[in-house]
């Protein structure tokens, strides 16, 4: 639900509420997952949201853009290419997204194709402390 702020024309929203589920319901104690992961929904919704998009429609090819926490990352692909993610300027109080840019084009809106990462590429986020409204 975090991330249809996004549609809203809100995104900094999704952006402070995703970031404030992963830092108050995950955690290594007693109830540190929130919710049933038999079927690792929880597990792939913090991996996924960690790397700062998420695949909020079952069907839809997009992913939608969210507030990284990681400052870098690299995904295998199964084609042998990878994406690598850098976030600039992530921290603790710059959870709001500035700008993405993959592969040097930044992104016109707050989705991200599946089809522009298959082959691979780089995702870089610009932070801030700031909501970008």
């Amino acid at each position: 639900m975090a991330y249809l702020y996004n549609i809203t024309k809100n995104p900094w929203k999704t952006q402070a509420r995703v970031r404030q589920i992963i830092r108050n319901q995950y955690h290594n104690g007693h109830a540190g997952l929130g919710g049933n992961d038999d079927c690792g929904q929880m597990s792939a919704w913090y991996l996924f949201t960690a790397l700062g998009f998420y695949p909020v429609a079952p069907g839809e090819d997009s992913y939608w853009i969210g507030s990284p926490l990681v400052k870098s990352a690299k995904v295998n692909f199964e084609n042998g290419r990878s994406l690598s993610i850098v976030a600039h300027n992530q921290s603790e109080r710059n959870i709001y997204v500035k700008s993405v840019s993959l592969n040097g084009r930044r992104l016109a809106d707050l989705r991200l194709p599946y089809s522009s990462i298959i082959d691979g590429g780089e995702l870089v986020y610009e932070m801030s402390s700031k909501p970008n409204r």
